[in-house]
This record gives C-alpha cells, structure tokens and sequence, in this order.
C-alpha cells in the first residue's frame, strides 16, 4: 500500500479533477470510486492507522495515482 501524506481539500478537488478529465464517463468513473472505497473500507487494515483519509478520498487517490503514473502499477 502506498504511503499518502495529508490532503489538503484543494489537493483532492484538484486529484478529483484530473480523475474526471481521464475518463469519458463519468457515472462509470464514480461507480468505480464508490466499489473501491466499499471494498477498502472492509479490508484494508491501514484505515485504523491512518483515520483522517476516509476510504473515498483514498480511493480517488489511488485512482489518479494508477492513471497519472502507470509505473505504480507494473511493481
């Protein structure tokens, strides 16, 4: 899991931002959001660790990260 520092609200407006850009569907793109952040919520055990990025602001996150910078994803 990737180490975040703490997101001020106009780093996630703008993170939020850049996500929509990336897309042509923004209902899908959401959907996807909210399916992520469900799913961390009940798995990740880092949330009790780290209480101030709630799940959807960690799923947007993660989102822009893999968009912006596919080499995260090929480790």
């Amino acid at each position: 899991m990737l180490n975040y520092k703490w997101f001020d609200s106009n780093d996630i407006i703008y993170k939020t931002e850049e996500l929509l850009k990336a897309t042509n569907n923004r209902y899908n793109i959401t959907v996807q959001i909210a399916h992520r952040a469900k799913r961390s919520k009940y798995e990740d055990l880092d949330l009790i660790d780290d209480p101030k990025i709630k799940p959807v602001i960690r799923a947007i996150i993660e989102m822009v990260d893999e968009i912006t910078q596919p080499e995260i994803i090929k480790d």
